[in-house]
């Protein structure tokens, strides 16, 4: 039985939280390997919406163990709020979710300095939701990892050092951020919820790809948001991409059966950064209102765009994507053309390479494509599809190299079209 890994193929907001949980129908664990609270994935069953931050997207399947990896950053407020949540809606998920306590926590003066540094002139656009800092304090080797929370005087001590390694950063702020005391009591009504999810997970997770069970890497965010091979600076802290699915788990490559990569049938982004194909006009205010383009986490508008091809060729690359999974088609319908950027002009030529350091300046080549206006929703076939939308999924899926293994076509589970099971191999 394959181990799986689901990774974003733009800038996030692809959809993973419904491929994820369509995946797991059949799946036996699911595995958040990075991030934290400052991604939702959107879960829609029958007229019910359901915004996960932290906990897996296979928490709605009753037979599902869901991790959160060593590679996380965890507000223990946010994740005891979010299962509340869902124990609210029905969803019993703390006795099947299990917590690295390698992980590490988010604690309020990571979310103030975010506050504080987004106020300022070097604001890229996060969530505030004090991932940046939390990583900060993780490669600068003075984060607290949850595990830290079993032992209550070794926290304390843990807290101060954090502090004192904070107080120039909150002195350059003009603020004096709190005391240990004040973050400890913070911590507190959450602290034994926390203590009682805790393990070493790393063992799991191999034992369970031994085992022949079928697990999902589950990512958040996406491949142009990686640290590493992203439109630096404008990304995130972690690492979004199939090989931080590897670190962020705890397992060897060799481990991974199969990548899908998640793509948009158009292109979103949230915050600063480089977008050569945004929309400026009524077309991207009707992509962003029938799509419903609006963070899941910050209610922000998306910004909205036209499909990317080098771009994605780009995460296929990076990410050794062996299938897509094509979101959001339907919310193309009705529009008379469509655009897809096919290559960039750039001051040294054209290329069909992503120009990622040159985006500020690069041009993008368009080619158009007539639309469609058939309602796609009860479609369960690619025969079932207007023409014009198969031949839309077919010039993606020959331009990026890679094919496709499924295509939504609506935000419900039943509004998908199933080209190949990631598990039936």
């Amino acid at each position: 039985m394959p181990a799986v890994v689901i990774v974003g193929a733009q800038w996030g907001d692809e959809g993973k939280g419904k491929i994820v949980d369509i995946f797991t129908e059949r799946a036996d664990m699911v595995v958040r390997y990075g991030g934290g609270p400052n991604a939702g994935h959107t879960l829609v069953v029958g007229d019910e919406k359901i915004v996960v931050r932290l906990v897996p997207s296979g928490v709605l399947r009753k037979d599902v163990t869901c991790v959160l990896g060593q590679g996380m950053v965890i507000d223990p407020k946010s994740l005891v709020s979010e299962l509340d949540d869902l124990q609210k809606r029905g969803v019993a998920a703390e006795g099947r979710l299990i917590v690295s306590d390698r992980a590490h926590a988010i604690l309020p003066y990571h979310v103030m300095i975010d506050g504080l540094r987004e106020q300022g002139k070097g604001a890229i656009g996060t969530t505030k939701r004090g991932v940046g800092p939390c990583y900060e304090d993780k490669f600068a080797r003075r984060g607290i990892t949850l595990g830290a929370f079993r032992d209550p005087a070794r926290l304390r001590d843990l807290v101060g050092s954090a502090l004192e390694g904070w107080a120039p950063i909150f002195a350059a702020l003009g603020n004096k951020g709190p005391t240990v005391d004040e973050v400890l009591e913070a911590i507190e009504p959450t602290r034994a919820r926390i203590v009682k999810m805790l393990a070493a997970t790393q063992p799991l997770v191999e034992r369970a790809i031994k085992a022949q069970k079928r697990v999902i890497l589950e990512g958040a965010q996406g491949t142009l948001l990686d640290v590493d091979h992203g439109t630096y600076p404008f990304v995130t802290s972690s690492t979004p991409t199939a090989g931080g699915a590897c670190v962020g788990a705890g397992v060897g490559p060799s481990r991974i059966d199969e990548v899908i990569g998640l793509v948009k049938a158009y292109t979103t982004r949230v915050g600063s950064g480089p977008f050569p194909t945004e929309l400026f006009d009524e077309v991207g205010d009707r992509i962003r209102k029938v799509g419903a383009e609006f963070g899941s986490v910050t209610g922000r508008p998306r910004r909205t765009g036209w499909l990317d091809l080098p771009a994605l060729r780009y995460a296929v690359a990076v990410n050794g994507l062996d299938g897509l999974a094509l979101t959001k088609l339907d919310v193309l319908t009705g529009l008379d053309e469509i655009a897809v950027c096919v290559a960039y002009d750039t001051p040294h030529g054209r290329t069909s390479d992503f120009p990622i350091d040159e985006l500020d300046t690069a041009k993008p080549v368009l080619k158009t494509f007539r639309g469609w206006s058939e309602e796609l929703g009860k479609a369960r076939s690619m025969d079932e599809l207007p023409a014009a939308a198969r031949d839309y999924m077919r010039f993606i899926e020959e331009e990026a190299g890679c094919p496709l293994v499924l295509a939504s076509i609506g935000p419900r589970r039943d509004e998908t079209i199933v080209l190949r099971d990631p598990f039936a191999l």
